[in-house]
C-alpha cells in the first residue's frame, strides 16, 4: 500500500535531530522551475501566487537563494495541518524507515518527495498558472511524471492500492490514465445536529492520521483502512463505496 498527502505552506526550518536526509527524486527538475520563477517580477510573483506583497517579497527572495538555503526532511518541515495529524517527528525510526519507501508528498515544485528527502523553503501549489516550456500550468509541467513515479514505488514495494490523503489540487497532478494501481479516497465528515459535512482544518488532520496509521500498522489492504478511528472518527460503510472510504464523527464543540 502507498499513501499520498500534500505539502503545506506553513514550514518549520528549525535544525532536527541528526537525521541523515534523501535527495529528490526530481531535483533537477525542481531547480528547472525554481529558475524559472527566479524570473519573475515581485508583481507577477504575488499575481500567480495570490499572496501579500510581504509574503512575495519573501519568497522571491527563497527562490533567488534556491540552491544555498538550509534544507531540511520534507515530512519534518512542512507544517500544517495534515502535518499535525502525521506528527512525523514522533515515528519510530522503524515507522520512517517504512514510510520512506510508502508514503509520498505530492509538490508543485519538487512533484513527488520521500518522507526525508531534504527540501528548501518555498511556496509554489499545485495548481499554479506557471507557464513553462512545457505548458500553461504546473499540471502541464509534471504532466505523466508524477504518476510514472508512484507506479515504480508501487512495483517496488508489491503494493497494490494507493491511498488518496491528498487535496483535489495536489491529487490533480497524478495522471490517471498513466497510474497503474487502483485509488481509494478517505473522506472525513463531521456530524453536527444529524447534518454531516467536511470541515477543511479537520479534514486534513485527519488524512494525515489516516498517514501515520498506516505507517504505524504498515497496511497492506483496503479493508484494514474501515479500523481507523483515530480523533473519535469511525468508518461508514453505507456512505463508501468503491472509490471512497468514509468516515465520521461528532462535530467538535
Amino acid at each position: 500500500m502507498l499513501v499520498v498527502i500534500s505539502p503545506a505552506k506553513k514550514l518549520n526550518m528549525q535544525p532536527s535531530p541528526a537525521i541523515e536526509p534523501t535527495q529528490p527524486m526530481f531535483g533537477q527538475e525542481a531547480e528547472e522551475l525554481a529558475h524559472v520563477m527566479q524570473k519573475l517580477s515581485l508583481d507577477a510573483l504575488q499575481s500567480l501566487m495570490g499572496i501579500s506583497a510581504n509574503l512575495a517579497k519573501l519568497n522571491a527572495d527563497r527562490f533567488a537563494s534556491f540552491g544555498a538555503q538550509d534544507k531540511k526532511p520534507a515530512a519534518l518541515a512542512f507544517a500544517g495541518d495534515t502535518y499535525q495529524g502525521l506528527e512525523a517527528a514522533t515515528l519510530e525510526p522503524e515507522d520512517m524507515a517504512w514510510a520512506q519507501n510508502h508514503l509520498r508528498v505530492l509538490s508543485g515544485l519538487y512533484g513527488v518527495l520521500r518522507p526525508l528527502d531534504a527540501i528548501e523553503p518555498y511556496r509554489l501549489e499545485m495548481g499554479s498558472q506557471l507557464a513553462t516550456a512545457r505548458g500553461k500550468s504546473l499540471y502541464h509541467y509534471w504532466g505523466p511524471k508524477i504518476a510514472g513515479a508512484l507506479n515504480e514505488q508501487a512495483a517496488a514495494t508489491n503494493s497494490n492500492l494507493l491511498v488518496n490523503c491528498a487535496s483535489k489540487e495536489y491529487f490533480g497532478a497524478v495522471d490517471l490514465a498513466s497510474l497503474k494501481v487502483p485509488v481509494v479516497t478517505p473522506i472525513f465528515l463531521e456530524n453536527k445536529n444529524g447534518k454531516a459535512k467536511i470541515v477543511s482544518f479537520y479534514a486534513k488532520k485527519a488524512r494525515g492520521a489516516m498517514a501515520r496509521f498506516i505507517v504505524q500498522n504498515r497496511l497492506k489492504e483496503r479493508a484494514e483502512l474501515q479500523d481507523f478511528n483515530a480523533g473519535g472518527y469511525h468508518y461508514q460503510p453505507d456512505r463508501s463505496d468503491a472509490d471512497n472510504l468514509v468516515f465520521m464523527r461528532d462535530a467538535v464543540v
